[in-house]
């Protein structure tokens, strides 16, 4: 007698914490498809967004791919946190296999894709981009996509060069149009009317500061995303800690059902 109440006693118990378990799983793949909305919304906004933030993505190859990483990285997410779900609230084992040799798999993509963006680093910094400004930049080609990804950005951002209009001294730039100090982007303008136009173009092209932007783009570019950049940090510590959970949350769940 006592042995079938401490049995039914322990049966209970491993239900109550089979049922913890399960609702567990439920709100962390519920976290996760949440994190994979968001990162689809991430980039579709930069791939459709006015402001110019597609133009500066555009500029260099990696970040460009960066961005598709994120919608593919997104949907995954999106479609295991559906998954991990349904396989969590119907107690399914083919479900919750096939949602942990996924997530396993996207958890080791993300951990590669830190890695590597910690290796090419040197690829995000000024010396890079003033570099390839000095090799690349012709000025007016707008039939050139480095060149009008330029003039873009520094419209968008009213910013000149990399660092400074001293970025454009021994430059393509220069070599092509040697009477001007400055591309024609450089140049402020002001509103007319509700249309943009130019202070004083002519004197902006040759060199006159008080015509001419002089706030480099990388600071104009950092400092109007950087709230965005730390939130985007946060936020993938976050999914990876909400997917490690997860996983563990699977495999006990996974082992628990009958």
């Amino acid at each position: 007698m006592g042995q079938g109440e401490a049995s039914a006693r322990g049966t209970t118990m491993e239900g109550d914490c089979l049922s913890c378990i399960k609702y567990l799983m439920f709100v962390f793949n519920f976290l996760i498809f949440l994190g994979g909305s968001f990162l689809l919304g991430v980039g579709v906004w930069v791939l459709v967004d006015p402001t110019g933030f597609r133009e500066i993505v555009a500029a260099n190859p990696l970040l460009f791919t960066g961005v598709y990483i994120i919608l593919g990285m997104g949907g995954m997410l999106f479609l295991l946190g559906f998954l991990g779900c349904c396989g969590a609230i119907r107690e399914n084992k083919c479900l919750l296999l096939f949602f942990f040799m996924l997530i396993l798999l996207i958890f080791l993509a993300e951990l590669a894709a830190a890695i590597l963006a910690f290796i090419f680093r040197e690829h995000l910094t000024r010396e890079y981009f003033t570099k390839e400004l000095k090799r690349h930049y012709q000025g007016y080609n707008n039939t050139d996509v480095f060149t009008s990804t330029w003039n873009a950005v520094m419209n968008t951002f009213d910013c000149c060069g990399v660092n400074s209009p001293e970025d454009f001294k021994d430059s393509l730039f220069r070599m092509i149009n040697q009477n001007h100090m400055v591309p024609e982007a450089c140049c402020q303008r002001a509103s007319e009317t509700g249309e943009l136009a130019y202070i004083n173009k002519e004197q902006c092209l040759l060199g006159n500061m008080m015509f001419r932007n002089n706030k480099g783009c990388y600071s104009a570019v950092v400092d109007y995303f950087e709230l965005y950049i730390y939130v985007a940090g946060a936020l993938a510590i976050v999914v990876l800690t909400i997917e490690l959970f997860a996983m563990v949350f699977a495999m006990c769940l996974f082992r628990g059902i009958q």
